[in-house]
């Protein structure tokens, strides 16, 4: 394990970005940001434009001359898009914390998400870390969906643990530890998604199905108009049906599928399925698909569920995520599109729906596109 700091010159490229020190040469960019009032860089920056050359000569390398972490700047095409840093670090117990900060300007475009997966990633191998822990405000729905996308656990809350000007915010403690990377045991030859696998995002627990989830399964498919017109497999199903899937076919193969029930984090009635239907190891793209039940529709869960469940295959490795969609859904179509999809074109008679094969729609999105 690494025992002393991190490099003073230490530098991480990502798709998008370039993570790298402040130094004496962005007083320009940083002059014009300071101006500007916008509230992102790392602490101490002052709030005069005058101490900005003794900012960036001294102060905001404090933290790395302490070996205690690091303060990057965060550059899309050579402009400041925002800032991150690791503090905090024991390195004796290969512990740290990461934060960002992104220029009001420049938000919602995932520059967040993909520093903070370099970064993380970085500190989990290179950096000789074992554990990065990020903190955000419970209020702060940006900041928690940010920490989610980019693989972190969610671990716990911390009543009243971080302050702001308007006084006291509970704060959520997400973490990643190394073996995170690697997203659990692999099966087969190093492939597959192993079992017992639990994904968890702000609203939503994906786990395996098991036998008491089948008369939820039954009562969402019997019967109901929307999963009987685009789903085959529902046509007579009974709970007999619904109880096999639950206990065997949902288990059946943990090589090129994984099947999940999504339940509330609040508790009640299964909300619905997602999974990998097709994993492709060798090029290393996978298809997913859902559905969801008719009492828990049209409150985000299909996309909450989506964005889960393309986080955790972007971190086993998978760089592409499909979604086949028949050409009358609309209502997934759209779900695709919110979750950043990108619609690459119809398959002809690709799909089996109720009463026969469908053209259908391809979506796919790629590992280190905004989503």
């Amino acid at each position: 394990m690494k025992l002393s700091g991190f490099e003073q010159h230490l530098t991480i490229t990502t798709k998008r970005l370039v993570l790298r020190p402040f130094g004496p040469h962005d007083a320009d960019r940083v002059r014009v940001i300071v101006e500007s009032g916008a509230r992102f860089l790392p602490p101490g920056v002052p709030a005069h434009v005058s101490g900005v050359s003794q900012w960036l000569s001294y102060g905001v390398h404090e933290l790395w001359r302490s070996g205690q972490g690091v303060h990057l700047a965060m550059l899309a095409d050579g402009v400041i898009v925002g800032a991150i840093s690791l503090f905090k670090a024991v390195w004796a117990a290969g512990t740290a914390e990461v934060g960002y900060g992104v220029h009001p300007m420049h938000r919602g475009r995932g520059y967040a998400t993909e520093a903070l997966a370099g970064l993380t990633e970085w500190a989990l191998t290179e950096g000789g870390l074992r554990r990065v822990e990020l903190r955000a405000n419970l209020d702060n729905t940006s900041s928690l969906r940010v920490a989610e996308k980019a693989g972190f656990t969610r671990e716990g809350l911390l009543r009243g643990g971080g302050h702001e000007d308007d006084g006291p915010h509970d704060l959520v403690v997400f973490g990643m530890i190394s073996r995170d990377l690697a997203m659990g045991p692999p099966t087969v030859n190093g492939r597959g998604f192993g079992t017992g696998v639990r994904l968890e995002s702000e609203r939503l627990l994906l786990r395996p199905f098991t036998g008491t989830d089948a008369r939820d399964v039954h009562a969402a498919v019997d019967g109901d108009p929307e999963i009987n017109r685009w789903m085959p497999w529902a046509e007579g199903y009974d709970l007999q049906r619904a109880y096999d899937w639950c206990t065997r076919y949902a288990h059946a193969d943990s090589v090129n599928g994984v099947h999940f029930a999504i339940e509330p984090r609040t508790g009640g009635r299964l909300a619905g399925s997602a999974g990998v239907q097709r994993a492709d190891w060798e090029r290393g793209d996978a298809e997913i698909g859902y559905w969801i039940s008719p009492w828990a529709r049209r409150q985000g869960v299909a996309l909450e569920a989506t964005r889960a469940l393309t986080t955790f295959l972007m971190m086993r490795g998978f760089h592409r995520v499909t979604l086949l969609i028949a050409v009358g859904n609309h209502a997934s179509q759209g779900v695709a599109r919110k979750a950043g999809f990108t619609e690459e074109g119809i398959l002809r008679r690709a799909l089996h729906v109720s009463g026969g094969l469908s053209d259908a729609v391809l979506f796919s999105l790629l590992k280190g596109e905004p989503f």
